[in-house]
């Protein structure tokens, strides 16, 4: 009962956030009492289904890049030739985690100029932490005799890392890439203040303009796109966990 009722929470709120996204004026009722001297209700100076998939492609591509990154970094480092080099992969991939996204902004512009490429440095930069140290954390937690048994039937190192070591590790990898790509959905945002499109337009618009609703309706599709993401890859990641 429990399940039924999370699911038809989380096919409500994606049909709410579908149904602003195409057709926002359909809120503006619940959206006008924030509103001051006549202010618009719903934003207007862009599309916001246009922003949301801006938003959406920025937040992957630098997830997707960061999942690439740590899970080699990890591969590595879990391979005889690799463990001295732990002390430092942690401290590169911490370094997103040492300097907050803005100051990674403020770095980057002046190099790569404005628009989506700070805001991917950025995100990349802060994503790279969650997903190299789950990653480890499952390659390191294959059983031993596990792996003993797929050196006695003749694999090679690189058929264990593919056949065995990867799959049982791919529940906590994914885990890894939830921390990152919420993480980053959230802290995209931010983007919007050196030139990147993305959902922090609305909400810089709401505050530029005091006009609250803009911020909540900025605020609320972000807020419903991190649920949904969560949940979609909390739903994975128990999926894999049965599956081994």
């Amino acid at each position: 009962m429990t399940r039924l009722l999370a699911r038809l929470w989380r096919l409500a709120l994606l049909a709410l956030l579908l149904a602003f996204l195409v057709r926002p004026g359909l809120y503006e009722p619940l959206l006008r009492p924030l509103t001051k001297n006549g202010a618009p209700a719903i934003y207007d100076k862009g599309d916001l289904l246009a922003l949301t998939l801006s938003h959406l492609k920025i937040t992957g591509l630098a997830t997707l890049a960061a999942a690439c990154l740590a899970v080699s970094m990890a591969i590595f480092v879990t391979r005889r030739a690799g463990a001295e080099f732990i002390p430092l992969s942690r401290s590169v991939v911490n370094i997103g985690q040492t300097f907050p996204p803005v100051a990674v902004l403020a770095l980057a512009v002046p190099g790569i100029g404005f628009g989506e490429a700070p805001t991917l440095v950025a995100l990349f930069l802060y994503g790279l932490l969650p997903i190299f140290e789950t990653t480890i954390a499952g390659l390191t937690g294959v059983p031993r005799p596990v792996l003993e048994a797929a050196r006695g039937v003749g694999m090679t190192p690189w058929q264990r890392l593919v056949r065995v070591e990867l799959p049982l590790a791919l529940p906590l990898v994914v885990a890894g890439l939830r921390l990152s790509a919420v993480i980053g959905l959230g802290t995209a945002t931010i983007g919007s203040t050196v030139g990147a499109r993305t959902l922090g337009e609305v909400v810089i618009a709401g505050l530029l303009s005091d006009n609250l609703a803009f911020v909540v309706q900025g605020g609320a599709i972000v807020g419903a796109l991190a649920v949904l993401l969560n949940d979609t890859l909390a739903w994975l990641e128990r999926r894999l966990a049965r599956a081994i």
